[in-house]
């Protein structure tokens, strides 16, 4: 098993580098590889899975002095649940792409996008140590970069691909610095050695997280995520739906170890606010693709809370056992992984029903020539009957319907939050209107009514190899929240979900009946099947609101690049040019210029000259030897 591990990992990479070097022109043929490659990341994944067999192995790679860097494979419940996700809704969109990027001329290097991307994921997973999944977690962002930027002749996509990897780069400092932190106090940055033994410090995670805050799209560094979705659609199930935006919480329940409580409250409520925010947005979006973008923001929203009401016990000891380490706080404390376990869930189910989600939002753009705007659309239900019913089960996942995959996992964070802190709980709730509200919006205006342009009426159902991955999802959409299913799929991961019994039970089962109701029947009444945005029409002043916060990040980052960091670059810029390749440079460079043409008088070729030079000089050494100065 260790060799079908390392296998997983490499099989992409040599996807990558024969499509790279040999079928640069030939975009049939590399998608095929890409795709076969798919399949055997998929299949080794499950085989993996369910042979059972978990295992630790690493190999050191770089040795400078008492520093070592090793490169590892930590195969667990948790990393196999991972490799599950990514390989399953990895093939589905490479099975997708076949057909949506069918006819673009540069298949090739969107195949070998997706296939760096695979090699580049599957390293995030496997990962043993912090360094190794630092240097993956960088490579992700190189494919999404490139992934991102496929448009390239498009200005919008070339803005978004550089928004999005300066945007990541901010929060990949932060958690560079944690890792350095954590080496420095540990001696380690093995995931099982800290796991074991480690100083407690409440720097060390907050770092860390920072990572998260910009792969996961978090508060305040989400404002590449909407961008994004300048890249081809089936980009946008893969990398910013399903995984990537994902790695950011994975990443988190393996570093669970190094949480104290002051770190998870702060994750708690960046989750939670980044839920209401992207939520609220959500609202005023006419593209397809952004109202799903912002609904993966709120999504993982509830997932990066969901790990910080995370349980901590609290010990009687202020050594760490088995090091005779002082911990930097006075106490020290262990988690209990319900957060940790409830956000894996929600992790899990979120990426079948979103990624479903997000190739359904493709199968209608590619039905209706590419058009996005939903209020373009309408009449949609009968003219693409397989888009529409598998869609229509990832609203209703999303939307939490109980017996669907969301319900089960969206109740295990409600309940969570009902237990830990009620505020918390509170704004989860309203987010879950919020979330049924826009979603029916959605598939209302997209679906139902008549058809509002020349691309709707004449949008057509697409081709089996489109519409196939919608029905895998659509079912693992259903069955994905189930115990039976999600056990099997998690192993351990899956008993550190929470579970609410009795009158919580009920309670809980309740209020997602209430939030899902009222979400889902506002938007059916309230909306139009129309041309135009009805909250737009009748409550002005508060569709302006929602659109001013929508984009008050962007514009408080161009005010900042403009005026401060700007003014900044022209300072540094002027000293560069004034004092340093002015002043100092070329200031030396012309005095050693001036010494050197009084120096070129001296040789006159002349011997007389050089005669008494040499005599003038003999009595001034005569004289310094004599004692004369």
């Amino acid at each position: 098993m260790l060799k079908h591990s390392v296998l997983v990992l490499l099989l992409p990479l040599v996807s990558a580098a024969f499509i790279a070097f040999f079928l640069r022109k030939r975009g049939g043929l590399a998608s095929a590889v890409s795709v076969a490659t798919a399949t055997a990341i998929a299949a080794i994944s499950i085989i993996l899975l369910n042979h059972g067999e978990r295992f630790e192995r690493s190999w050191e790679w770089l040795t400078l002095g008492s520093f070592t860097v090793s490169l590892g494979v930590k195969f667990d419940d948790l990393a196999a649940l991972m490799l599950v996700i990514v390989g399953v809704v990895g093939l589905c969109v490479h099975v997708f792409s076949l057909g949506y990027m069918h006819d673009d001329q540069a298949r090739s290097r969107f195949f070998g996008g997706l296939s760096i991307f695979m090699f580049s994921m599957i390293g995030i997973v496997l990962a043993d140590n912090l360094f190794m999944m630092f240097i993956f977690w960088e490579l992700v962002g190189f494919s999404s970069y490139v992934l991102i930027n496929h448009y390239h002749e498009k200005q919008s996509a070339s803005d978004a691909a550089k928004k999005a990897f300066i945007v990541n780069r901010v929060g990949d400092f932060g958690f560079l610095l944690g890792i350095i932190m954590c080496y420095w106090l540990n001696g380690t940055v093995s995931l099982t050695e800290l796991g074991a033994h480690h100083v407690f410090s409440t720097a060390i995670p907050l770092l860390l997280f920072c990572g998260a805050v910009g792969k996961s799209a978090q508060m305040p560094l989400q404002v590449w995520l909407p961008d994004a979705m300048e890249g081809p659609t089936p980009v946008s199930a893969l990398i910013h739906a399903a995984t990537m935006v994902a790695a950011g919480i994975y990443m988190l329940c393996r570093i669970e170890p190094l949480m104290v409580p002051q770190a998870l409250t702060v994750i708690m409520w960046v989750g939670t606010i980044t839920a209401l925010y992207a939520a609220l947005c959500a609202i005023v979006q006419r593209d397809i693709k952004k109202v799903l973008a912002y609904s993966t923001l709120s999504q993982l929203g509830y997932m990066v809370a969901a790990f910080g009401l995370g349980t901590l016990v609290l010990t009687d000891t202020s050594i760490i056992p088995g090091t005779g380490k002082h911990p930097v706080m006075e106490t020290s404390y262990w988690i209990l992984g319900n957060g940790a376990g409830a956000a894996m869930f929600h992790l899990t189910t979120h990426a079948f029903f979103k990624g479903l989600l997000f190739l359904g939002a493709g199968s209608v753009i590619m039905g209706c020539h590419h058009e996005q705007d939903i209020f373009k659309m309408g009449g949609l239900r009968k003219k693409m009957p397989v888009t529409f019913w598998t869609f229509t089960i990832g609203v209703l996942a999303i939307v939490g319907m109980p017996g669907l995959a969301g319900f089960f996992s969206k109740d295990a964070i409600l309940y969570l939050a009902m237990e830990k802190n009620t505020a918390v709980f509170a704004v989860l709730a309203f987010t879950a209107v919020l979330t049924a509200f826009y979603m029916v919006r959605m598939w209302k205006i997209t679906f139902l009514g008549e058809a509002r342009s020349d691309e709707a009426k004449h949008a057509h159902e697409s081709s089996l190899v489109v519409t196939g991955p919608l029905l895998v999802l659509a079912v693992l959409s259903v069955i994905g929240g189930y115990s039976g299913v999600f056990a099997k799929l998690a192993g351990s991961v899956a008993h550190l979900v929470p579970e609410a019994e009795g009158s919580a039970h009920t309670t809980i089962l309740l209020v997602s009946l209430a939030v899902m109701t009222l979400g889902a029947g506002s938007a059916l009444f309230f909306y139009k099947s129309a041309a135009t945005d009805t909250l737009e029409e009748k409550f002005r002043f508060g569709f302006s609101m929602l659109i001013w916060l929508k984009e008050s990040f962007d514009r408080a980052y161009d005010y900042y690049v403009a005026k401060i960091q700007q003014r900044f670059a022209m300072v540094l810029n002027f000293l560069e040019q004034i004092v340093l390749a002015g002043v100092i440079i070329r200031g030396f460079a012309g005095f050693v210029g001036l010494v050197g043409y009084g120096a070129r008088a001296f040789y006159t070729g002349s011997l007389h000259t050089y005669v008494y030079w040499f005599l003038l000089g003999a009595a001034v050494l005569w004289a310094f030897a004599a004692g004369v100065f």
